[in-house]
């Protein structure tokens, strides 16, 4: 059986075409807005939500496929009303983004960790869980690795959540937009913490979440080339090879199955596809994972 952890050491190494990797914020990423509202201590980046405002950072370049990877310290103790977000977006009304949204609770109230998928400008695929230590206490990673057969948010290497594509099926999926990698943290006490009922106490400010470990490995796409252009550019031909589209990479293993089983079944609290109030007929990608796991 393939190891649990992504075959990435071997194959990183093996197919360096076009790929950033770094561990320096500096290197990949710039701060986006309220540039005072984010501080660097030795390899740490902190970055806080007062009454005034929050803040964000966003990638230097924009990358077709490939992995990236932040370590995430959140809010500690009171954390209700804010909202910390990590996430992958093009440009445009029709854009794509993969996100990770942390939702801050009152004190001793576990996190939400809400994930979405835009396609073609159109969301409304959000999932929730909590997971399964206290995001507060220490770092731990998140990931979000995509090739034009999937896309799949990892905590801690454990896959949380796959997107495949279905376009066999009528389905759009995002491969063609050159996404900008991105993190904020603001004040969503409309919606964030228990459908808007607990509010921000601003007592408790600022809201400080830290970060470190940036990773991308992914094929930079520089901003004068067509996004069509980058499509080939950044896939796998005669001349070169991309780790991203490894046939290892086309699916998970199956450990990496079993684990995403487990999640599901044990920490997640909320998913679109079950949810027959907002939609009567199921979604049509759901209709096909429902599908597979009737058959598994």
């Amino acid at each position: 059986m393939v190891s649990s952890n992504w075959v990435f050491s071997s194959l990183v190494m093996l197919f360096m075409v076009g790929l950033v990797s770094s561990a320096k914020f500096e290197e990949l990423y710039q701060p986006s807005w309220a540039f005072d509202h984010l501080t660097t201590e030795g390899e740490i980046l902190r970055m806080k939500l007062d009454h005034l405002s929050g803040t964000g950072f966003q990638s230097k370049s924009k990358y077709m496929f490939g992995k990236v990877t932040v370590q995430i310290k959140l809010v500690e103790g009171d954390s209700a009303g804010t909202v910390t977000a990590f996430y992958m977006s093009s440009d445009g009304p029709t854009h794509n983004e993969f996100d990770f949204e942390f939702l801050g609770n009152t004190t001793g109230e576990p996190y939400t960790v809400q994930t979405n998928v835009y396609v073609n400008g159109v969301g409304n695929r959000e999932q929730r869980l909590k997971l399964w230590f206290d995001p507060s206490k220490d770092f731990h990673s998140y990931s979000i690795m995509w090739n034009q057969r999937q896309v799949v948010f990892l905590v801690d290497e454990t896959p949380v959540r796959v997107h495949s594509n279905l376009e066999h099926r009528g389905i759009p999926y995002p491969k063609d937009q050159p996404m900008g990698v991105y993190s904020s943290i603001w004040n969503a006490d409309d919606w964030a913490t228990q459908g808007g009922l607990v509010k921000t106490d601003w007592s408790h400010a600022p809201f400080v979440a830290s970060y470190k470990g940036f990773e991308i490995n992914g094929c930079e796409c520089p901003a004068t080339v067509a996004s069509a252009k980058n499509t080939r550019r950044c896939s796998s031909n005669g001349q070169k090879k991309y780790w991203w589209d490894e046939p290892v990479m086309s699916e998970l293993n199956l450990h990496q199955s079993h684990q995403l089983i487990w999640v599901r079944a044990n920490h997640m609290v909320y998913d679109y596809c079950t949810d027959s109030a907002r939609f009567p007929v199921a979604p049509v990608e759901c209709q096909h994972h429902q599908h597979k796991t009737n058959h598994n």
